[in-house]
């Protein structure tokens, strides 16, 4: 039978093992700062620094552990303190350039490097074993506001260690931390996508058997897939696999961590092809399909199958999976982000095909926009852009389509809006009524009977030089068809509010030639010329005349008549 060890003993050896530990922790932290000092030999020192800090911080975890409970971690630092000595004086002779040469330095530092690999690995079986759990963890501290770069990536070194080697509650608080540090501070994202194993170790416990894992997994993947610096690290390390099949099988905040994470890496067109070929455009519409899922996961799912329809197969596919007749259902939805997501992709789908277009109408989708314009409807403005902009793309190109969207009474709503909603839905209002002003003549007759008109006299005086010139040219398109001209020639205001846009200083050529367009198509009646030359504001298109601007002096010309010559005695000459 083996002897019992004394307690005193027992007492002595703990105290000689956490000062072993100790030792080791010193030596290894005063080499890597040695380190940075070395001008020779830059990538191997950088790959030997990388180690070492790797080994570092899974020494500092586990040193409160009470060595006893494995005995062979004794053995461990009394190896790592005679390398860290071998490397130590590797690197002394690096700094005084005093080794025999190159190639055999070279030689050294490849063989220390590996010694140090198989240091980290032997400690990381030793934590695998049960020698590092939550109750012995020391936790380090997070680095305060002002931290400098290597601070944050020993936090970062720790964090790292506690998710390769800890226990489930250690992994799971780790990647809590970590979802905590690069959501307030971006400099952790460059940190982390520095230590490319910790990309490749989230990706593993995106498929941990535990779903807590998972969720906290895929959170962080979801802030960091954002960073350049930090996707390509992410889909080489093969992330969109793991990511889909959390889709498939994860819990709520799972999906919705995954879904948002692909939507960012699908942002670059080279993944389309990657989540496709993982199932991931099926699982996809599986989600916007499901009358169970929430409007956190189908906003952003339609975000991803909006970012991979620009490759024309899938784009194919989704229509014969009958993704319109879904869109339509979902552009109903009482849930903002997913009306929107999914009228993006509708007018995505559509724009341009008109096969699709028609397809659009037969599953309802022109009612369901005209729909979500309904003043009465408790829709949001910004639902109510993304509408108008798609009536717009998806419609205006067809006459066919205009008809129908006349027909369910589009042109009221837009009157409304025009009048009656915030500056941003006014705006995106008068865009297209500006367009819609050019896509038919029966399409200028009905604006001009129910008061579209008088609107854009209106915004001719609006604070945006953008604004001001839409209107401008909308209403330049609109008095050519002699019905609109007769009408709008009959409001003596009308005519009177365009001559004194001339008197101000901030009306660019672009609108002043808009206005003179409009005035033009005026003197096409006896009436329209009698008010131009009578309203007072003449003198006004006189100084552009005699400021040589040639439509001005043609517009003159056109007044001048036997009748008005006395009142434009002069011009003529200049």
């Amino acid at each position: 039978m083996g002897r019992a060890i004394p307690e005193q003993d027992q007492n002595l050896t703990e105290t000689s093992s956490k000062s072993n530990l100790t030792q080791a922790i010193e030596a290894i932290s005063s080499l890597i700062s040695y380190s940075y000092g070395i001008k020779v030999f830059p990538a191997k020192w950088k790959l030997i620094r990388s180690k070492l800090e790797e080994l570092n911080s899974g020494l500092i975890a586990i040193e409160n552990c009470n060595s006893c409970q494995n005995p062979v971690l004794s053995g461990l630092t009394s190896a790592i303190i005679v390398s860290s000595n071998d490397c130590s004086d590797l690197a002394r002779r690096c700094v005084d350039l005093s080794y025999n040469g190159k190639l055999w330095m070279q030689s050294d530092l490849d063989v220390m490097a590996a010694k140090i690999d198989r240091l980290v690995k032997n400690l990381s079986g030793i934590c695998t074993a049960g020698i590092l759990t939550h109750g012995f963890a020391i936790v380090v501290s997070k680095p305060g506001a002002n931290a400098c770069k290597d601070d944050m990536r020993f936090y970062v070194r720790d964090v790292l260690t506690r998710m390769k080697i800890g226990d489930s509650e250690m992994k799971r608080q780790a990647l809590v931390n970590l979802v905590e540090i690069v959501t307030s501070d971006e400099n952790y994202v460059k940190v982390v996508a520095e230590v490319g194993e910790i990309v490749n170790l989230l990706v593993t416990l995106l498929d941990y058997v535990e779903k807590e894992i998972q969720e906290q997994a895929a959170k962080v993947v979801a802030v960091i897939s954002g960073f350049d610096s930090c996707k390509y690290v992410l889909t080489g390390a093969g992330v969109v696999g793991p990511l889909i099949r959390i889709l498939e099988s994860g819990t709520e905040l799972g999906k919705e961590g995954a879904v948002k994470g692909l939507k960012k890496l699908t942002e670059n067109s080279d993944n389309a092809w990657s989540v496709s070929a993982h199932g991931g455009v099926t699982t996809l519409l599986r989600i916007c399909n499901s009358s169970d899922s929430r409007g956190e996961l189908v906003g952003p799912a339609c975000g991803v199958l909006r970012n991979l329809v620009v490759v024309e197969e899938i784009k194919r596919f989704m229509i014969e999976e009958g993704t319109v007749s879904t869109l339509v259902k979902l552009a109903k939805s009482k849930d903002e982000s997913v009306q929107i997501s999914s009228i993006e992709l509708l007018q995505i789908i559509a724009c341009g095909d008109e096969s699709v277009r028609g397809l659009v109408i037969r599953e309802g989708g022109i009612s369901a926009l005209v729909q979500l314009l309904n003043p009465r409807n408790p829709s949001t403005s910004k639902s109510r852009e993304i509408a108008l902009r798609a009536i717009e793309n998806i419609c205006f190109p067809s006459a066919s389509c205009v008809g129908i969207l006349m027909n369910y009474g589009f042109m009221n709503q837009l009157l409304f809006y025009l009048r009656n909603g915030d500056v941003s839905l006014q705006e995106m209002a008068l865009k297209v009524a500006s367009r819609l002003s050019g896509t038919s003549e029966e399409a200028k007759k009905a604006m001009g009977e129910v008061g579209f008109m008088a609107e854009f006299v209106r915004f001719l005086d609006a604070k945006s030089n953008e604004v001001r010139e839409m209107a401008a040219e909308a209403l330049s398109s609109m008095v050519l068809m002699p019905k609109n001209r007769k009408k709008f020639v009959q409001d003596d205001q009308h005519i009177g509010s365009l001559l004194q846009l001339f008197d101000q200083e901030g009306t660019n050529s672009g609108n002043k030639r808009f206005l003179i367009s409009i005035l033009m198509s005026l003197t096409s009646s006896n009436s329209g010329r009698r008010k131009i030359v009578s309203s007072g504001y003449l003198k006004n298109i006189e100084k552009l005349a005699e400021a040589e601007v040639s439509e001005a002096k043609r517009l003159v010309r056109k007044l001048s008549t036997n009748r008005f010559r006395s009142l434009l005695n002069g011009i003529w000459h200049s």
